[in-house]
């Protein structure tokens, strides 16, 4: 039976695998969204699964992601396990003919997010990848002040993103540049309107050596823009900002330009100052609004409507781990490196 377009009886159907503290962002947010059900949900974690599917009212809890993707009542899956466990899970997916968002990095090699952009399409399905700063408003006004011609071409790009010490106790698990940078990659690649030719970039590990704390990526496009990445894990605690990004574009008629280290409301009390962030993903009055539950929006209507996405590029996502690898070799290399094809 053909299904009815979407706002009249039926909901996009959507399945969760990971449930961490991202995942579980995912949840809130696909909860809030009237026109979704959230069928099912996976967790290695039995206890938190179970926690978690009893509190949002999911019927369904798995420990085993076979057991999720084996159902044919799921539109959409939402991948946000560990980073290098992506690809068996959406292969699986998409296997089954599920539409499915795999949380960035879209793989940690590139072999592997090649694969599953080519078994995408061999299967008619639509595969997304989770850079969801296309659909925060101070980058997406920027493309759209880029793409009107308002700032012309793209020269030049500077990118930063600054997260708390602390954080990097989590996230050393995976190379800085799949855990920062792969979000300012995405967002050159997309403004500059090309592919990468070169790189240079430089690693420096400050409190452990197990993978760069800080980390300056320089990158030259096909189409002469050149951008300057600049990622870090150095903001202490006690400064009370979890994000400390900021953008520079110049362009051939114009320049954009924004940093949120300030610009957010600040929180003072006896533990000392906090500032909240709600551009990406905040919770009120039991509902969740920013860039994750637009960008969920934009998924789950181009799955209720048979559109192909044109808003967000896997392919970009590949090309970005190319160049991600690219990074990771002249780090290693002290040389300039080129992305491979």
């Amino acid at each position: 039976m053909e299904k009815e377009p979407w706002g009249m009886t039926n909901k996009v159907r959507v399945g969760i695998i990971g449930l961490g503290s991202w995942g579980s962002c995912h949840l809130e947010a696909f909860h809030s969204m009237p026109q979704v059900e959230v069928v099912a949900l996976c967790d290695r974690n039995e206890e938190r699964v179970r926690q978690l599917a009893e509190t949002y009212g999911v019927a369904h809890a798995y420990t085993r992601s076979e057991e999720l993707l084996d159902r044919s009542d799921i539109d959409v899956v939402s991948i946000a396990t560990f980073e290098h466990e992506h690809f068996g899970p959406a292969a699986h997916a998409i296997r089954t003919g599920k539409h499915v968002l795999v949380e960035k990095p879209v793989s940690t090699k590139l072999e592997e997010a090649a694969a599953l952009a080519k078994l995408a399409e061999e299967n008619g399905t639509f595969l997304f990848a989770g850079h969801l700063l296309r659909f925060e408003p101070r980058y997406a006004d920027i493309y759209e002040a880029i793409r009107s011609d308002r700032l012309g071409a793209p020269q030049s790009m500077y990118l930063k993103r600054g997260r708390t010490k602390g954080m990097f106790q989590t996230y050393k698990r995976t190379h800085t540049v799949y855990e920062l940078t792969v979000h300012d990659l995405d967002i050159a690649i997309w403004y500059a309107g090309s592919r990468v030719k070169s790189v240079k970039a430089y690693g420096r590990a400050v409190h452990d050596d197990t993978v760069p704390d800080i980390l300056w990526s320089c990158l030259e496009f096909e189409n002469g823009t050149v951008a300057v990445l600049h990622s870090n894990w150095m903001t202490p605690d006690a400064a009370g900002f979890v994000m400390n990004d900021a953008v520079e574009i110049i362009g051939t008629k114009g320049t954009a330009q924004f940093a949120n280290n300030g610009s957010n409301v600040q929180l003072w009390d006896e533990r000392g100052r906090t500032s909240p962030d709600y551009f990406i993903h905040h919770s009120l009055n039991g509902s969740a609004f920013g860039a994750l539950r637009e960008q969920l929006t934009y998924i789950c209507n181009c799955v209720a409507g048979g559109s192909k996405p044109t808003y967000t590029s896997f392919a970009d996502a590949v090309h970005g781990i190319a160049v991600a690898e690219a990074i990771i070799r002249s780090c290693a290399s002290g040389k300039e490196e080129r992305p491979q094809a």
